[in-house]
């Protein structure tokens, strides 16, 4: 089906609600704007959306309710009080991308539900600036009828990756993401002290050598995962044992004045595994340690 011109309602216009509206503004949707502090509606407004004076008036406008705010204590009275609440959002759908937990989730979609709307959570994996570009992607879980029926309005976001009916999934998953991404932020900040401790350039370390190791070593996740899935975590190379036989990050890391805290709680534990038996076990193991089987 075709969402062309449908009519949604974005409710806070921070950096990302605002990229978020002027996605849908280019996709051709009708769209109205609230934001709690007036005056950062101007440059939308000006692009073709319309201001809501109040929030009842911005949800009756939309059939789509988009929610962009900075926490989910805020949500429930934004939607149960200032005339909203049941009359305004019964038979509407409600996608929340507000950051939270997965309980919040949760406890957001009942409430929703009980006024009478769809919910959809929603994770976005991208930064203001690069919505509505190939590499974003949002996370969406709830109401796979919902999601269905406005799929192609969502992807005027970015590409839509739907989870499952718990709304809980698309939180677990998008701090899942995160913490991935600072796990490798850290390993880089890491790389780039011991670099830099010996007066090397961290810009041609990292475009020259640091990026294209980190693409091969990526490479073997699909791998790792398959062992995290089926308990099975036996290598042919590079055993534990092996990895962890001599401390040479942390002792060379200190030797140059560089602290070895970012490194040294992995490095424990994947001694601390070695310790419990699983020496000729790989790398994917140290997950046992941190959510035990």
């Amino acid at each position: 089906m075709t969402t062309a011109g449908k009519s949604v309602a974005v409710l806070g216009l921070g950096s990302m609600g605002t990229a978020l509206a002027a996605a849908l503004l280019a996709a051709g949707h009708q769209v109205t704007v609230w934001n709690r502090t007036p005056g950062k509606d101007e440059g939308l407004v000006g692009r073709g959306a319309r201001r809501a004076g109040s929030v009842a008036e911005a949800v009756t406008a939309g059939e789509v309710v988009i929610v962009c705010i900075l926490d989910y204590a805020d949500i429930g009275p934004l939607l149960e009080g200032q005339g909203v609440g049941r009359a305004a959002l019964q038979g509407r759908v409600v996608v929340n991308v507000t950051n939270g937990a997965p309980e919040e989730a949760r406890a957001m979609a009942e409430r929703v539900t009980a006024l009478g709307a769809a919910y959809l959570d929603g994770g976005i994996m991208a930064v203001p600036e690069i919505i509505a570009r190939p590499e974003a992607f949002v996370l969406y879980s709830g109401s796979r009828e919902a999601f269905e029926a406005h799929r192609e309005l969502l992807d005027a976001f970015a590409r839509s990756v739907y989870l499952g009916e718990d709304p809980g999934l698309a939180p677990l998953n998008d701090l899942a993401l995160l913490s991935g991404m600072y796990g490798m932020f850290g390993g880089f900040a890491h790389a780039a002290a011991l670099v830099r401790s010996a007066g090397g350039p961290v810009a041609e370390f990292t475009t020259t050598l640091l990026l294209p190791w980190l693409r091969a070593m990526a490479g073997g996740l699909p791998a790792m995962a398959a062992q995290i899935d089926s308990g099975d975590y036996a290598v042919t190379g590079s055993p534990l044992a092996m990895q962890v036989s001599h401390d040479s990050i942390g002792e060379v890391s200190r030797a140059q004045g560089v602290s070895a805290e970012l490194f040294a709680p992995l490095f424990a534990l994947m001694r601390r595994r070695v310790a419990d038996g699983h020496g000729s076990e790989g790398f994917a193991g140290v997950v046992e340690l941190v959510h035990p089987r």
